[in-house]
């Protein structure tokens, strides 16, 4: 694989963050999908547009991804027994984004494909790791910025114009509680405001030790500048940088640290969210839709004991826009192999299959409107979510600045830091970083 000389120095400096704060998590998801069915008669207009030439075939195309690799490899078959390429699939782990990615930027040594958080687009960007596909899109109109839900239309995560990557999935955050545990401490319905969200969780925390009331993963970055969004406030200035200041975000980090002050959260770093809610030790969390496919999969029994609701509000109730896009490494030595896989994956047929199968909500229009995911009852919560979800800063900062976002809320929760001390330092860090 050619490397890439002018991105070394540059990428490593600005990727050398804590890139495991992506805007996307890990699917919870373990089953593999069904392949996507053959296209024929009438189903044709949902195929790839452009099938991939005869020439590829006996090439490689190697993917990085954050997904459950047997997945992707199952979901992908159907291109590889067409094309004749063979995908080479590797899963990295969300906590070895930081080094692999790093390193690869450093060396210019990637791979032909790989998927990126939309929280960490703007940092690859401006590392010049990404191939620039703008002139190849003609040849792939899958790829066409038309065909993708409008929030990540090239035009807002390409401002210069430049296609750098691809929206493969999309996410939000929903409010997941289980209705029979609800029921069985008093609760007539899922919390709508924050007063209601905050009573709820110390009212199921009630049941006795090591019963909760609801879960913040001390992962979750987005989770505070959501609570921001809700306050009525924004973490952007009115002169495009980052600001922290404000009674916004300040009643943001008071809603948050609220929960660990009334004990209503556990706070051991290795709770799992997925086993909390299915045993109900934390009958109520904010998650993305893959939670509702690893519960329906790893816990078949609670059917009809659990759903999903939009978030509780204060003056909004806006969430999360996350998900991911897919790229092509700028270094790859199979740009055509590339984009031929990346066609394949924006076809409608491929991501209603990868919904199926993960819960993971797709970025092509025809595909969210297709029967086989507007079925589930679910996905109409999620819509609704959707329609009031903004995307995180796209700036190559963000990730630097969320991680010390995330680290000054866990000072003050876990071991006890001063609240107004931590948050003048975090003020001070997220200035300098934008200097």
């Amino acid at each position: 694989m050619r490397t890439q000389p002018g991105i070394r120095g540059l990428g490593a400096t600005l990727i050398a963050s804590a890139l495991v704060f992506a805007a996307c998590g890990p699917s919870a998801s373990s089953t593999a999908p069904s392949a996507p069915a053959a296209t024929t008669g009438s189903e044709a207009s949902n195929a790839p547009s452009s099938a991939p030439s005869a020439s590829l075939s006996g090439t490689t195309v190697t993917v990085w991804t954050m997904e459950d690799a047997t997945k992707f490899e199952a979901l992908v078959q159907p291109f590889v027994d067409s094309s004749g390429v063979t995908v080479d699939v590797e899963a990295v782990p969300w906590d070895a984004i930081n080094e692999k990615l790093t390193t690869a930027v450093a060396s210019g040594d990637g791979p032909d494909v790989t998927q990126i958080g939309l929280s960490l687009l703007p940092t690859f960007q401006a590392a010049d790791a990404l191939e620039d596909v703008t002139d190849d899109l003609a040849a792939h109109p899958a790829l066409d910025s038309s065909t993708f839900l409008d929030a990540v239309s090239a035009d807002q995560l390409s401002p210069d114009g430049a296609v750098t990557s691809v929206p493969w999935v999309a996410d939000t955050r929903v409010l997941f509680y289980r209705t029979d545990i609800f029921q069985e401490v008093g609760l007539a319905g899922p919390p709508t405001t924050w007063a209601e969200f905050i009573a709820a969780a110390e009212q199921l925390a009630t049941r006795g030790e090591g019963q909760y009331g609801y879960y913040i993963p001390q992962w979750d970055a987005p989770l505070p500048i959501q609570f921001t969004w809700q306050a009525g406030g924004d973490v952007v200035g009115a002169d495009g940088k980052i600001d922290l200041d404000t009674p916004e975000f300040k009643k943001a980090v008071d809603l948050y640290t609220s929960f660990f002050e009334k004990n209503t959260v556990p706070t051991a770093s290795d709770f799992d969210q997925t086993a909390g809610f299915i045993s109900g030790a934390a009958p109520m969390l904010i998650s993305g839709p893959y939670l509702a496919s690893a519960i329906k999969e790893q816990a078949p029994e609670l059917d009809g004991k659990w759903a999903v609701t939009t978030l509780p509000k204060d003056v909004a109730g806006t969430a999360l826009f996350a998900g991911s896009n897919m790229g092509v490494w700028n270094g790859s030595d199979n740009v055509d192999g590339a984009l031929a896989l990346l066609d394949f994956l924006a076809a409608p047929e491929t991501q209603v299959a990868w919904f199926t199968a993960t819960g993971s909500l797709p970025t092509n229009k025809a595909a969210a409107a297709d029967p086989a995911v507007t079925a589930d009852p679910n996905v109409a919560v999620y819509a609704e979510q959707l329609a009031d979800a903004k995307l995180l800063p796209l700036i190559p900062q963000w990730d630097q600045i969320s991680a010390a976002i995330l680290a000054s809320l866990n000072e003050i929760v876990l071991n006890g830091a001063d609240k107004a001390a931590t948050l003048e330092t975090l003020n001070q860090t997220v200035a300098d970083l934008q200097q």
